[in-house]
């Protein structure tokens, strides 16, 4: 199974559960990290904000609150995180969700101002593609918002993170949800994702600039911002 095949797999068996479990298995930081990112945003009514990966639509509410004159797409891979996340946004007049792939955007070059993704970059089968597909899509002037887990710098704590989300996560979520095998994606996932500063390198080399690196509990997530530079169309 070709790892797009197995992601989509994977969130589709999990998304009745995902929120409860995202919850238990970030103690709630998940909220407190989009939290302090939404403080460096700085989303308007009249912007086009595109929310990829956006699983059942958390981020994409939060975006949609910031600015209700705004308009909000939230695209996913998984149809029954969309489902899920269509119950929730029923009262949101300026959300659209769509399902959609992350590495082949359904949208004409330069057309959103905002393009987070959260927690989703390191499910995707090509990292390089994918940023460069968000670059397309935005702005000159876009700003780009990734959300994700990361390797913390400090030995212990890199350590005690390797140990609960190779040991201890799967097995809770196997006696919660009895999704032990879906939930050992998200430490595989993790485990082989990109360390900060190599994302901050892919981002630029991708064409964007003055990238912004927040790190979040002692280093175990991090937020990186980007710009699309004024003057430059569609892609590098």
């Amino acid at each position: 199974m070709d790892k797009e095949t197995k992601v989509q797999t994977i969130f589709n068996a999990i998304s009745d559960d995902y929120d409860h479990m995202n919850n238990i298995i970030s103690l709630n930081q998940h909220t407190a990290w989009r939290n302090r990112t939404m403080k460096e945003m700085f989303v308007k009514n009249g912007h086009e904000v595109l929310d990829v990966c956006c699983g059942t639509g958390d981020w994409t509410i939060q975006l949609a609150e910031k600015a209700p004159g705004a308009n909000v797409t939230g695209l996913d891979f998984s149809e029954n995180m969309l489902e899920v996340a269509k119950s929730k946004v029923e009262d949101y007049s300026n959300i659209n969700l769509l399902q959609g792939n992350a590495m082949d955007l359904p949208f004409e070059d330069d057309s959103f101002n905002f393009l987070t993704i959260g927690f989703g970059l390191r499910n995707l089968p090509d990292y390089k593609q994918a940023v460069e597909e968000f670059y397309r899509v935005l702005k000159p002037g876009g700003v780009l918002v990734v959300l994700e887990t990361s390797t913390p710098e400090n030995i212990i704590v890199n350590t005690g993170f390797d140990f609960y989300f190779g040991k201890i996560m799967p097995k809770l979520s196997g006696v919660i949800a009895g999704r032990t095998k879906e939930y050992e994606w998200l430490y595989e996932s993790t485990n082989s994702f990109l360390t900060k500063p190599e994302l901050k390198d892919m981002i630029t080399v991708a064409g964007f600039t003055n990238v912004k690196i927040l790190s979040h509990t002692l280093g175990t997530a991090a937020t990186h911002i980007a710009y699309k530079p004024l003057g430059q169309v569609g892609s590098v």
